[in-house]
């Protein structure tokens, strides 16, 4: 017996001195030294936390190299957030020194070498958001741990700017815009150029996201400044297309934001906000949470992309030949419009209380915009299934349905159907991600019919339920083991299917003659393979509603 504890005890001595380890990284900036911890026998990661990729940025400016430093950066903490608003925008947090990634570096018996790269683009309607996460007694949502382990491939995180610093316009050459943008690409384009010194294959990098995110990864697809950088991409819940992608009206905005800052409209204007108190410009560009049927919350998102002649030369739309080698995914939670129009019409998630018909009418008249015969062909095509005595259930779950179609369905099954018919190398992969949110059912704040609603999916993909196993249920962890190995099977292969993780579904590619998706679920198999989404309202928002006369004086 004794015997046996000094074997196991010169085991664990040997496995420690022989931890494998990047030790000191050279990169571009200087060496960095992140943290190592061990996570199993013969298993261990290297973590590093703040490095930067680019120098503080100057206010409305693209990103400029970092000019580098001296001696040994110890990248062990996070780095603030891009200064941004609080959640309810009652006050700012941050800062604008915020160009910083994570690095999550798996290493098995030896040190990693060529590994596939996945690089996280944060959501937060362009407004908020940070390359950790919303953070809960020290477990950041965007943790790369857990995708990193059981994938076995890199996982970066980096910071954005965002809010009025990352996307205000002029529309002109003064403010061009997308800064938040530029920041990404120099991320990505650091990424491609340092990552081989932490075990990386420059080669294979996907670039993943959500919501704001999502789009996103579609914007860094489409631009030209990006060709020969990003081999695959996933867009969860956003697109370049979604109504909320790009500002059509750049300079009504900016003018807006400068007078609440005391600066003139005119061609002093672009001289003054840079000049002005950055938190000042910060609360200036807060979104206003006030909604109704009328003037849906959606409406107020005002700071995104605009069309700038550079990072974007063209409508979105048209930009898809630049994605044509790149593998792409692209889905939406089955209830993503929740979000929005549990505010524009609260009265959805009440059990008790009816949401008056007239209540749909409204908010799909704020969507159409085009006058009664638009409102009426739309309110025909999401009444058609009701019957002469609709229930409570489904007029509320059509509101849901309405929201999730305009806001990111169509949109999203638009941008596969062009990324699908512009590919040459590039394949196409569609999801619906259904699994019910976990606050919905009797006593809890969401209704019993509650599906997936928006950034659900996040806590999956990013493995919290096996980080933090008390709060889920076993289903809850096969689903996220069922995401991590289609996540990252695509990312090292670029087929969801094929890889080292198996996987409950053979998951089809789309096509624009097949329609084929993937619903995810936790109790998912072999069936859950579906064909044409939605098809007839996807069918009415992208090719009826386009032909559609606009009567705007009714």
């Amino acid at each position: 017996m004794m015997a046996l504890g000094i074997l196991v005890a010169f085991a664990v001595f040997l496995e420690t001195v022989s931890a494998t380890s990047l030790g000191v990284v050279y990169t571009e900036g200087g060496m960095v030294q992140g943290e190592n911890i061990r996570l199993g026998l013969q298993r261990h990661m290297d973590i590093f936390r703040g490095i930067p990729f680019a120098d503080m940025p100057g206010r409305f400016e693209k990103p400029k190299p970092h000019p580098g430093w001296d001696g040994i950066l110890k990248a062990t903490e996070y780095r603030k957030r891009c200064l941004q608003v609080n959640l309810i925008m009652t006050e700012t947090r941050g800062t604008e020194d915020c160009l910083y990634l994570n690095i999550w570096v798996p290493h098995g018996k030896t040190v990693s070498t060529g590994l596939p790269v996945m690089v996280w683009l944060y959501g937060g309607g362009f407004l908020v958001g940070g390359s950790m996460g919303a953070n809960f007694l020290d477990n950041y949502l965007y943790d790369g741990q857990e995708i990193a382990d059981r994938g076995n491939l890199i996982v970066v995180t980096l910071g954005y700017r965002v809010g009025t610093l990352g996307f205000l316009s002029t529309g002109d050459s003064d403010l061009p815009g997308n800064y938040g943008l530029w920041d990404q690409q120099a991320a990505i384009a650091w990424v491609h150029r340092n990552i081989r010194s932490f075990g990386g294959d420059p080669g294979n990098i996907t670039i993943f996201g959500e919501s704001a995110g999502g789009a996103s990864v579609s914007f860094q697809t489409l631009t030209p400044h990006n060709k020969g950088l990003i081999r695959r991409a996933i867009s969860q819940s956003g697109v370049a297309l979604c109504p909320w992608g790009v500002i059509r009206n750049p300079r009504k905005i900016a003018e807006e934001i400068a007078l609440k800052v005391n600066c003139p409209t005119d061609a002093k204007m672009a001289a003054c906000l840079k000049m002005t108190d950055p938190v000042l410009l910060t609360m200036a560009g807060s979104m206003s949470l006030e909604s109704s049927p009328d003037h849906p919350l959606l409406e107020n998102l005002v700071l995104s992309a605009v069309i700038d002649g550079d990072f974007l030369p063209d409508e979105p739309y048209n930009l898809f030949h630049n994605a044509a080698e790149v593998d792409y995914i692209a889905g939406i939670n089955d209830m993503d419009g929740h979000v929005f129009t549990g505010l524009d019409v609260p009265s959805i998630n009440s059990q008790l209380v009816d949401t008056p018909i007239e209540d749909v009418k409204r908010l799909l008249a704020s969507y159409t915009k085009k006058g009664q015969a638009a409102l009426d062909s739309a309110f025909d095509l999401y009444s058609s299934t009701w019957g002469s005595k609709p229930s409570r259930e489904i007029i509320k779950r059509t509101v849901v349905d309405i929201g999730t179609d305009y806001i990111f369905l169509v949109p999203t099954q638009a941008a596969l159907y062009l990324h699908a018919a512009s590919a040459t190398t590039g394949r196409t992969y569609s999801y619906m991600f259904s699994e019910p949110n976990r606050l919905g059912g009797l006593a809890k704040p969401y209704p019993s019919w509650m599906g997936a609603d928006h950034a659900d999916d996040l806590q999956y993909v990013f493995g919290k339920p096996f980080t933090t196993p008390l709060g889920y249920w076993p289903s809850h962890r096969d689903l996220s083991g069922y995401m991590i190995a289609y996540w990252t099977n695509f990312a090292r292969t670029g087929d969801p299917n094929n890889g080292p993780l198996s996987v409950p579904a053979t998951w089809p590619k789309f096509t624009s003659g097949g329609h084929q998706y993937l619903e995810i679920h936790s109790d998912m198999d072999k069936g859950y393979v579906r064909q044409k989404l939605r098809m007839r309202y996807v069918h009415f928002w992208s090719s009826v509603y386009p032909t559609l006369p606009a009567n705007l004086s009714e």
